[in-house]
């Protein structure tokens, strides 16, 4: 009979370490749940305060090396964001599931310690990203790690049995004595200072459930309530409102002869849900048009501030212009054509007058990211202070109410989104956001190709296949496009007609294909003569060189 006693013991052991375990793991992530819920509060009573997550989720973007953050466009693309929320996320579940397997055992001072640690990381995470905030705005972050201690300290009361309760209150009433104590050999009795060396018992587990449950799916509700009247000042209604004016001479509808007519090649003009969004933004800046203004400022003889109702009221222009992300890869989809609309950077900066010393101009944005491009690209092209994109407002993801264009550099030193302020400088007196991370001051988009059709790995029927895709050298043009089959001689591909030289090309190929596996690779020439290199390079510093190519079999 004695000898199934002790794998019996062993058991109920299991079991009550693995429910101990559970009941910390959700005490502190009710706990989380409701300091990141009094931070949201806290967060919304000022649009000086922040989310600590969305701090941590700053700094994270602004302070993680070049390769990691190349490697998450890579895996990512522009989901990025959304990825590292989720990163974070976990992090803070697993954090907060240690410290309330802690807080109910003996260890629970050592989670306090931790909770102190977490709102320490908010506070010092406010303090030290670009959007300079000031000093108050460590609030949120304190506030909110006081509320999760406070109540991981009441779920481990509750979470205490009803029975060690009663006895410890007991005991402190009753006179000590010299009978009754335990052996050596007896377990010692449960206390509520220690509630994890006892089992709870029905009542008890259920009691603490009730609480738990209770405490986390109100934390959610605050906390989304608070996010919401966080964003009470959502700039969709703001952009809704707005009625963009008519461009002094409207761009013409583009000739069908811009499109190469091949299934599978994209669009001429990308569709505003479809442009690609890279950005240092984790969450959209909310601007609306009553509240925005633009300062144009620095080395400048007149400085100037307008209002939006300013802005629209000055010459506006239409530009057909193909943007280009540096993180694109060789063959990447990291770019996309639209219709811009806005008013033209030269005119506005001849105004202020800009000093023949300055070298650099600097594009902020309201979360405080920087962008610079040399002066020397005002030379007549269409760069502007883009309000609308492809006949709509500007969509908030790509920079309502205003942003900056300017054709021919890639996005990271020219394209600022949510733009309010335009500073003339020098090169040697201001690194931007990114050349402070490395990349190169002076970025011309270079030139390249993709095959759009088709697909890589796909299968196709022997016969007659059309291959088809983009190219581009923007400020440039494209004079020619070549196929190559199988690392066989280079074809002319047929291009489509050139609508200006800021935006890419359509082309296209007819393939006789025979069975088997092959390789297709494509190459682009610039008009001023320079053959796009098939050398290959990353991204980083000045973007990717390289031809594409891909493997089709043919049936």
């Amino acid at each position: 009979m004695l000898v199934g006693i002790e794998p019996a013991r062993m058991t109920l052991s299991l079991i009550s370490r693995v429910r101990s375990l559970g009941r910390g793991t959700l005490a502190g992530l009710a706990a989380a749940a409701s300091g990141l819920a009094v931070a949201e509060v806290v967060a919304a009573a000022s649009k000086t305060f922040q989310s600590p997550v969305l701090d941590v989720a700053d700094r994270v973007v602004d302070g993680v090396p070049q390769s990691v953050k190349r490697l998450a466009i890579q895996w990512f693309g522009t989901n990025d964001k959304k990825a590292l929320l989720v990163g974070i996320g976990s992090v803070l579940v697993v954090y907060s599931a240690v410290l309330g397997v802690l807080a109910l055992g003996r260890w629970w001072r050592a989670a306090m310690v931790g909770i102190v640690v977490f709102g320490l990381a908010g506070a010092f995470a406010s303090q030290t990203t670009r959007r300079s905030a000031p000093f108050v705005a460590v609030i949120p972050s304190v506030v909110g790690a006081l509320a999760a201690g406070l109540v991981l300290l009441a779920l481990r009361r509750v979470a205490a049995p009803r029975q060690s309760r009663t006895a410890a209150a007991v005991k402190s009433e009753t006179p000590p004595t010299t009978t009754g104590t335990p052996t050596p050999t007896s377990p010692p009795p449960p206390t509520a200072t220690n509630p994890s060396i006892a089992e709870l018992t029905p009542n008890d587990r259920r009691r603490f459930l009730v609480a738990a449950g209770f405490t986390t799916v109100g934390a959610v509700v605050v906390g989304a309530g608070a996010r919401k009247v966080g964003t009470r000042s959502n700039a969709a209604a703001s952009r809704r409102s707005l009625s963009l004016p008519r461009a002094s001479s409207p761009l013409a509808r583009v000739p069908i002869g811009t499109e190469a007519g091949v299934p599978g090649i994209d669009s001429f003009f990308t569709p505003n849900a479809s442009f690609y969004r890279i950005d240092t933004a984790i969450t959209v800046p909310q601007v609306s048009l009553d509240s925005w203004s633009l300062k144009v400022g620095g080395m400048v003889k007149h400085p100037l501030k307008l209002r939006f109702s300013d802005l629209i009221e000055r010459d506006v222009v239409e530009a057909d212009i193909t943007l280009t992300c540096v993180s694109n890869e060789v063959g990447g989809r990291l770019m996309g054509t639209a219709r811009w609309l806005g008013i033209r950077l030269d005119s506005l900066l001849k105004e202020a007058g800009v000093s023949s010393d300055a070298d650099q101009i600097v594009g902020r944005s309201v979360d405080g990211y920087t962008c610079g491009f040399p002066v020397s690209a005002l030379d007549g092209r269409d760069a502007l202070i883009a309000i609308g994109m492809n006949g709509e407002p500007l969509p908030l993801a790509h920079g309502f109410p205003a942003r900056l264009i300017v054709p021919g550099l890639y996005g990271y030193v020219s394209a600022t989104k949510w733009l309010t302020e335009i500073e003339l400088t020098r090169f040697d007196a201001f690194d931007q956001y990114w050349v402070e991370r490395g990349w190169v001051d002076d970025a011309p988009i270079k030139v390249q190709s993709r095959i759009d059709t088709p697909k890589g790995l796909s299968k196709v029927d022997a016969g007659t296949v059309a291959i088809g895709g983009v190219a581009w050298a923007q400020t440039r043009g494209i004079s020619a496009v070549e196929v190559s089959i199988d690392d066989g001689e280079w074809q002319a591909a047929t291009l489509a007609d050139e609508l200006n030289d800021v935006t890419w090309r359509q082309w296209s190929f007819a393939w006789k294909a025979t069975s088997g596996r092959h390789t297709i690779a494509v190459r682009a020439t610039e008009k001023n003569g320079p053959i796009q290199t098939a050398q290959r390079s990353e991204p980083f510093p000045s973007g990717a060189t390289g031809q594409h190519s891909i493997v089709v079999i043919v049936r």
